[in-house]
């Protein structure tokens, strides 16, 4: 058939093809491709997958396309980028689809960054670290080295770790070069803080002691307790230092002058750890801005009133059980809102507006987990033989790493967690530094640090 002719032919069909119902159109089309080829039906078949096929996602509205991929999985979402140019474009764009998936996997969000790419990224981001904790291989290890007698405390502060040793020494260390800052001569030290210009030491000599880090001078001697001093804790604001001790008592002391202020009784044993914090909530007996003293013994934890030391009574004493068999573990963990503290029975935490017990995470009987650090979204645990990393969202342990025999301590002073940012949610760049250290019984120090990100 001519052209021409094939073409008025043409005209003619599709003229009667129009008129015809669906049922007769379908009738028709079922009668031509029984009379096809295979060059007819692969030539049908290639046609009808383009004729057949649309684009949702670049057919719809921006705000439907963004209201749907919500529904899809952050594994899904990657696929789908791999579509089309057009695809990755608008799954890219969604900021509420990532900054989501981040928060899911316990990531930090500002949500004043309104980058959609920036949030894909840092997703991308997010998920190879938790796979690298998944996998233990987050973390990496390293050494302090310079100690001649075993070291019984630690303290960690913004990249320093300041080391007491019974060697008479205390050492300053830059965790991220390994490098000794300060070393000066000291009493035997049984636990440490540190600031840019002084050290602070309490020692089983039953002092304490304030030193120059310049000068390496002794500014400050602090006597009056019968028992070794396990726990020290300042406010130059204040002025004002405690000390807990091996005699059952916390005393208060000027810090500039070195006089006792106080000293506070109730305590049935070694006072292991004392901590000054600022109060942030508001109760009865406090208010926001208050300063707080809390000092922990092996069955209890009591709050007291700082600013007030004339006749300083006990605001609460808090405990796990009276069972004299369950001990606490000797990290306390206080921010002004909740208080944490782990023993046999579990982690531990309390609201410090109403003292009421908000939570019990019940550890595994076959483990003997103590707490190092706790956030919002994650906590820090140990024990002889691994660190972990639980999801306190689900109170599921996400994450282990291997411990060295390391030196054990009942007072809690030979190992601490580094940084603790990271335990409200990751963001990126929380993620450096050191995590855990603890004294060795070669007097060396073990540091555990945050791998750079892959």
């Amino acid at each position: 058939m001519e052209r021409k002719d094939f073409e008025t032919w043409l005209d003619n069909i599709s003229v009667t093809f129009l008129s015809l119902t669906d049922l007769q159109k379908n009738e028709t089309l079922d009668h031509l491709i029984s009379l096809s080829g295979a060059v007819q039906l692969r030539h049908l078949s290639n046609n009808l997958e383009t004729l057949l096929k649309r684009d949702f996602l670049k057919l719809l509205p921006l705000e439907l396309s963004f209201y749907l991929l919500k529904w899809l999985d952050p594994q899904t979402l990657l696929t789908c980028c791999l579509v089309s140019k057009q695809w990755n474009k608008v799954i890219s764009a969604c900021t509420e689809v990532w900054q989501t998936a981040c928060k899911n996997l316990g990531w930090q969000i500002d949500d004043s960054v309104q980058d959609a790419l920036h949030w894909k990224k840092v997703y991308l981001k997010a998920i190879l670290r938790m796979k690298q904790l998944e996998d233990h291989e987050a973390f990496e290890t390293s050494s302090l080295i310079g100690h001649s007698a075993r070291v019984y405390a630690l303290y960690y502060k913004d990249g320093l770790l300041c080391t007491g040793s019974d060697d008479l020494s205390a050492k300053l260390w830059d965790v991220s070069t390994g490098q000794c800052v300060y070393g000066i001569q000291t009493h035997t030290c049984a636990t440490v803080k540190f600031d840019e210009q002084k050290l602070v030491t309490g020692s089983f000599d039953n002092t304490v002691a304030c030193w120059e880090w310049s000068s390496g001078a002794r500014t400050q001697h602090f006597r009056g307790h019968t028992g070794a001093v396990f726990s020290v804790d300042y406010n130059d604001e204040l002025d004002i230092l405690v000390s807990g001790s091996a005699d059952f008592t916390v005393k208060v002391w000027a810090l500039s002058a070195g006089t006792c202020l106080n000293t506070l009784t109730g305590h049935t044993e070694w006072v292991t750890k004392v901590v000054l914090q600022k109060c942030k909530v508001k109760s009865l007996l406090h208010s926001p801005g208050d300063y707080i003293l809390l000092s922990a013994d092996k069955y209890e934890i009591k709050i007291w009133p700082i600013g007030r030391e004339i006749n300083c009574k006990c605001l609460k004493t808090l405990s796990v059980s009276e069972d004299r068999s369950i001990c606490l573990q000797p990290r306390l963990h206080f921010d002004g809102k909740y208080i944490v503290c782990s023993s046999a029975l579990g982690l531990y935490q309390w609201d410090f507006a109403s003292y009421d017990i908000l939570r019990v995470i019940k550890i595994p009987e076959t483990a003997n987990l103590a707490l190092l650090g706790f956030g919002d979204v994650f906590a820090l645990l140990f024990d002889n033989r691994y660190l972990y990393i639980m999801d306190l969202r689900t109170e599921s342990l996400i994450s282990r790493w291997p411990l060295p025999e390391y030196r054990k301590s009942k007072r809690g002073s030979s190992f601490l967690a580094g940084e603790a940012s990271w335990l409200n949610g990751l963001d990126g760049h929380n993620d450096t530094g050191l995590v855990f250290a603890t004294s060795m019984p070669d007097h060396s120090i073990h540091l555990v640090l945050w791998k750079e990100h892959g």
